[in-house]
């Protein structure tokens, strides 16, 4: 993000992303219903910040925003290294909703790196356990499924 822009101009660079870019009006009004509805969907807080600077925004807004313009235009893969870390436990939570229902709605490729043993077995469709940079564990579809906190937490013993 672009802390002194506004929210809106920051989700305008997203919506641009990839883009030809020229000197031409940068047309933000007529994009605003677009941008309120995507905030919407993962923070609704955001969608009354539009003309808020972004170093306005708390620590959970800033992260909520970033998702949103990560995800605005479908990437073909989306990284996520931690991207709740900094957040207090309820922002945490609402975000990673917020994350996963948009991960599925708009079927993104994602890779989510947590520490969060609780959010490595909620979220996700496989789950990978690294040992000093090599793959130790690979759990998918039903086997991933059937782990529980106890068995991911006896794997770090």
């Amino acid at each position: 993000t672009a802390p002194r822009m506004t929210v809106a101009e920051n989700l305008l660079l997203a919506a641009k992303r990839g883009q030809k870019r020229g000197l031409k009006l940068r047309r933000l009004k007529e994009n605003i219903p677009a941008f309120k509805e995507a905030l919407e969907k993962v923070n609704p807080d955001l969608a009354g910040k539009l003309d808020l600077p972004v170093d306005q925004l708390s620590g959970g807004q800033r992260q909520a925003l970033s998702f949103v313009m990560a995800t605005y235009n479908k990437p073909e893969l989306l990284l996520l290294d931690e991207h709740t870390a900094a957040l207090d436990p309820r922002s945490s939570r609402k975000l990673m909703e917020a994350t996963d229902e948009q991960i599925r709605a708009k079927k993104i490729t994602a890779v989510m790196i947590t520490y969060h043993m609780e959010d490595a077995l909620k979220y996700g469709n496989r789950l990978l356990v690294l040992d000093h940079g090599q793959i130790s564990h690979d759990y998918q579809g039903q086997a991933k499924q059937d782990l529980t906190l106890q068995d991911l937490a006896a794997l770090f013993d």
